[in-house]
């Protein structure tokens, strides 16, 4: 059963979404725990660190476009990450 959760307060528009039951206990759950007021706070949360995430990656593609080409090959890249993760590095 899914179930229709309203975001938005008085002076912001509102917007409707279905959610599963998984979901919304999800939801209520963040909500109980006291850091948000009600669902319309975790949502709004949730999309401002979605943006963060997002203008942050853009910001590191760019950074790697404007940063010229490495004299590394694949192979070593591919190696030495491999390595990282093996020692806990990564």
């Amino acid at each position: 059963m899914a179930y229709i959760v309203v975001f938005g307060d008085f002076d912001m528009p509102s917007l409707n979404v279905s959610l599963p039951d998984s979901i919304r206990q999800w939801v209520d759950m963040q909500v109980k725990g006291g850091e948000f007021a009600n669902a319309s706070d975790y949502i709004r949360d949730l999309i401002r660190m979605d943006q963060r995430k997002r203008e942050s990656l853009k910001a590191a593609v760019l950074e790697g476009l404007h940063s010229g080409t490495s004299p590394r090959t694949v192979q070593d890249i591919v190696k030495d990450t491999k390595a990282k993760i093996k020692n806990g590095e990564l």
